[in-house]
């Protein structure tokens, strides 16, 4: 019988995945006339936090636009906002609340990513950087990886105006993580239901559709890994001594619903994820750190590249038990 279960989950899967895309639909517009309505808080930055998941509709919106929580960097977002020429990013503050981050500007309201500034890229003692942009509206999402003790999000200017201060964040913002599993409800299981399942048939589906379907909108400078675990499957991870130097690793392991259950940064060369009750999937973002640059790479894209050259050596073991 239990071969024959794909009978029922595949058309199961197939109505999550409607659901998943009439949701994001209607929730996404709804969003977008909150934001044009509320001026105030598109002017402002919202840092995801307990705060932030307490207004009634910020959940379900992350639930649909972000589903792959990134429980490794402390985010703000920002917009939208209008902009004639360009806007200016207060680098002196992020370099001095974390070690690594990376601001990407998205236009709005159909959130491609535009253009992005990356910690790692800087070199200017400057306290500002400029990004020109032609005229238009855009919003920005800002990561902050390995933070410092003390954080503040950035000031913005927006064509030489002001548009944020900078902000103070406490050290506990993302504390919220631990009992995110409790939001767990028919109404998420019933969104991300078809995710195990295309993770589950990968092989027959093309890989730039289950791409999309089940990575976030990330950064540009990160590498994804990921698949599906099944109950009572154990995961190892080996991973090459030269991407452990190299490269900043973070694991994340979701339900079904796509709410986290356990992550951690993995720091050395062997990982093993004991097996687990309840199937889900996980993911791993991979990113270039300080000592990236002894690939010697010309752009960021080069460095990409190495990154995925060197990620072939990575090896990730499914064990059932």
């Amino acid at each position: 019988m239990k071969n024959l279960s794909f009978l029922w989950t595949i058309p199961l899967a197939f109505l999550s995945f409607l659901f998943y895309k009439i949701t994001k639909f209607i929730i996404g517009n709804l969003f977008t006339i909150y934001l044009a309505i509320d001026k105030d808080k598109a002017s402002q930055w919202r840092v995801l936090s307990q705060e932030t998941l307490d207004s009634p509709l910020t959940l379900p919106v992350l639930m649909t636009k972000g589903p792959r929580w990134n429980t490794h960097a402390i985010i703000g977002t920002l917009g939208p906002f209008s902009v004639n020429e360009s806007i200016a990013i207060d680098i002196e503050s992020a370099n001095n609340s974390a070690r690594s981050w990376i601001a990407v500007v998205y236009s709005f309201p159909g959130y491609k990513t535009v253009t992005s500034i990356k910690s790692d890229d800087i070199e200017t003692n400057n306290k500002w950087y400029s990004l020109k942009l032609k005229f238009g509206k855009y919003s920005l999402g800002l990561r902050y990886y390995n933070h410092l003790d003390k954080m503040n999000l950035p000031a913005i200017k927006v064509d030489d105006r002001e548009l944020v201060s900078t902000e103070p964040i406490p050290q506990n913002i993302n504390d919220f993580y631990h009992d995110l599993i409790k939001a767990k409800n028919w109404f998420y299981s019933s969104l991300h239901y078809y995710i195990f399942t295309i993770l589950k048939f990968r092989k027959w589906l093309p890989e730039s559709f289950v791409r999309k379907e089940y990575l976030p909108v990330g950064a540009p400078d990160t590498f994804f890994a990921y698949n599906y675990l099944d109950e009572g499957q154990a995961l190892e991870i080996d991973v090459a001594s030269k991407i452990i130097n190299n490269f900043d690793i973070y694991f994340t392991f979701y339900n079904r619903s796509s709410l986290p259950l356990s992550w951690c940064q993995i720091k050395s060369e062997k990982y093993t994820l004991p097996a687990i009750g309840n199937p889900g999937y996980y993911l791993l973002r991979i990113r270039p750190n300080s000592n990236s640059s002894n690939f010697k790479a010309e752009s960021l894209q080069a460095k990409i590249s190495s990154l995925e050259s060197e990620m072939q050596k990575l090896e990730i073991i499914l064990n059932p038990v």
